[in-house]
């Protein structure tokens, strides 16, 4: 019986870091998802939060996942608040930047600006 749980927590773990690691399929305008810090935000998306998560490996607890925000699809004239850690789609303006403690994607990086108010303008 051991030996069935310990297959099922391993596949299940397995299971839970694909999830983080692959691509949004198919995320609807303003959809929120969380991946591994190590795999590169889609074009279309913003980075809008950092974390630490066990699923993704480390132990220094140094920020290994962020939540993406899916911009394709927003009307004209929506307002977001992204992180400064990935560009910005084409359509979308910065109309501000500031320091935002959840937008803290590397460890000692200081208490510069990291984050933008984001505009659609086309």
């Amino acid at each position: 019986m051991s030996r069935l749980r310990t297959a099922t927590l391993a596949l299940a773990g397995a299971a839970a870091l694909f999830a983080l690691n692959s691509a949004p399929a198919q995320a609807a305008p303003g959809d929120v998802t969380t991946t591994c810090a190590n795999t590169a935000t889609p074009a279309g998306y913003v980075d809008v939060s950092w974390g630490y998560s066990n699923t993704c490996g480390g132990q220094n607890f140094s920020p290994n996942i962020k939540q993406i925000k899916q911009l394709t699809g927003l009307p004209v004239g929506t307002v977001v608040q992204a992180c400064g850690s990935a560009y910005y789609p084409a359509g979308w303006v910065q109309t501000s930047s500031y320091y935002s403690s959840s937008c803290v994607a590397f460890p000692n990086s200081g208490f510069n600006n990291n984050a933008w108010t984001l505009k659609r303008v086309s």
